[in-house]
């Protein structure tokens, strides 16, 4: 099996979105006069502001967990070996092609020849396997167990690259699309989390603390120069004076509109676009199957039919947003639609509490202050009480207090949060101490089996683990978050979908 396919800078896409930390708008400035740079069209003065509401706590994705890192920095600082395309479909990054042995265990990848990283050292097979064994070795995030397929490491020459897996994997070169897969400089990882050192068409310029991030154009850059000479990723908490910005005029796009009812601003205002399309983003009510009530399978039954989807959707996020009712997206090939596994029923959601032994007992909805989150929590809660639960709720600033209190610690009952990684089943549901803490030997089994089989066998595999996760009420996946972009007339580049990990910046141009 061979992928063999010239290496060109990709069109380019900006995504925008979400999160388990999300959102984004784009914006920019005012071109000022300068010099052409002729490879783009774009002059030495184009400059891109981009709104987004989560920022990062620190820049090092190795040990912090969350979307907004490699949002900002994933393909536009840092580079893969490969990457995913607005298909869905992986292609060449700094591999120009790669082959895969008979026994589908050894990936044999050729490495481009005049990548250097924004420290002036020269990308090499070495780093390749630096950063590789890297993932096992120093990051501590759940994504790291993307790498643990991987035997050895072995670079064969400065362009080739030997990766032996203990098992066949389907999803190790997926991952790879991922940040686990970002390549690091052998001499650039001492100060990760304020200063990234990667082979991308950007790097960090600016770094302002609870306001921005400024990437600048690498002139280095071995590819096509983005149109851009600069980004600024200018961060709002409060998303309606991002709206503002883009109507008077200090930013050009917003990325992820949120609230979508917001869109009635722009929609018929011939100055902007306004385009809608999918994403990875699962909204979904996290239960703490370890600990607490939620630990009872008939209360978390009895929560999944008390929740009326559809009245949800159209009350908190104007109707805008796809029930799916399992983690699985419909971009991927082993999707299959389960939102009747748990139809709306009040009165089998009282019958399943009181059966419970839990009834009376108070569940803590912790939300992180993300625009969605916020505008559903509510709606979660009256619907619950309607059904007779006590439910208390309070808001965590994110990311800070919210990755502290819930995603580290699990103290909580319910949360809502939207989980964008790609392919993000087993990552959330795959390990019991997660902050689902789920904790089901069978469902491991079906990964590892869907993990290691034919592309038949992982498709069935997957749809079997998607329809046990459900059954089992691990969570509720309320809607997937739609994504809404708007941007002002002659802004190019722009995607409809948002499937991958990054808002890659670097195709985005000015008519």
């Amino acid at each position: 099996m061979r992928y063999n396919k010239q290496l060109t800078r990709h069109t380019g896409t900006v995504a925008a979105t979400l999160a388990c930390l999300l959102l984004t708008a784009c914006s920019a400035g005012s071109t000022a006069a300068g010099n052409n740079t002729g490879s783009t069209g774009g002059t030495a003065g184009d400059t891109l502001s981009i709104g987004l509401i989560a920022e990062p706590a620190n820049l090092d994705f190795t040990k912090t967990e969350g979307a907004a890192i490699p949002q900002a920095l994933l393909y536009n600082v840092y580079e893969n070996l490969v990457k995913l395309d607005q298909a869905g479909e992986i292609q060449p990054d700094l591999a120009t092609s790669w082959k895969l042995s008979d026994d589908r265990k050894t990936y044999t990848f050729q490495l481009v020849k005049d990548a250097k990283f924004s420290n002036g050292a020269p990308f090499t097979a070495e780093d390749a396997k630096f950063s590789i064994e890297r993932v096992k070795s120093d990051w501590t995030i759940a994504l790291k167990s993307r790498m643990d397929p991987v035997d050895t490491v072995q670079a064969v020459s400065p362009t080739e690259l030997k990766v032996t897996l203990k098992e066949p994997s389907n999803n190790w070169l997926y991952g790879m699309t991922t940040r686990v897969g970002a390549m690091f400089s052998r001499t650039g990882v001492s100060k990760l989390a304020t200063e990234p050192v990667g082979t991308g068409p950007y790097t960090l310029q600016k770094w302002t603390r609870g306001d921005s991030i400024t990437l600048a154009r690498n002139d280095g850059y071995r590819g096509s120069k983005p149109h851009f000479a600069s980004v600024t990723l200018k961060y709002f908490k409060d998303p309606t004076a991002m709206h503002n910005a883009l109507l008077t005029g200090t930013i050009n796009v917003i990325g992820n509109m949120q609230p979508p009812d917001a869109l009635d601003r722009f929609q018929n205002n011939p100055k902007y676009t306004v385009t809608e399309g999918s994403t990875n983003g699962e909204v979904v009510l996290s239960f703490n199957n370890g600990s607490g009530p939620m630990k009872n399978p008939k209360v978390r039954q009895a929560v999944r039919h008390a929740i009326d989807h559809k009245a949800l959707v159209d009350t908190c996020w104007a109707g805008r947003g796809k029930l799916i009712g399992s983690m699985v997206p419909p971009t991927d090939p082993w999707y299959q639609d389960l939102t009747n596994e748990y139809p709306y029923d009040r009165n089998k959601a009282k019958t399943l509490l009181d059966e419970s032994g839990e009834a009376g007992k108070t569940l803590r909805l912790r939300l992180p202050t993300l625009p969605y989150a916020t505008a559903c929590g509510t709606v979660v809660k009256s619907q619950l009480e309607q059904a007779g639960f006590k439910v208390d709720l309070d808001q965590l600033e994110f990311p800070a207090a919210w990755l502290t209190t819930v995603f580290k610690n699990a103290d909580y009952d319910m949360s809502i949060i939207s989980h964008v990684e790609p392919r993000d089943i087993q990552t959330v549901f795959g390990n019991k101490t997660y902050y689902t803490r789920y904790d089901n030997p069978e469902f491991r089994a079906l990964l590892k089996k869907a993990d290691e089989g034919t592309q038949e066998e992982q498709i069935t595999s997957m749809q079997e683990a998607a329809r046990l996760l459900s059954k089992d009420a691990a969570a509720d996946w309320l809607f997937l978050l739609p994504n809404l972009m708007v941007a002002e007339k002659g802004i190019t580049g722009l995607p409809v979908n948002y499937i991958s990990e990054s808002m890659d910046i670097t195709g985005v141009g000015r008519s």
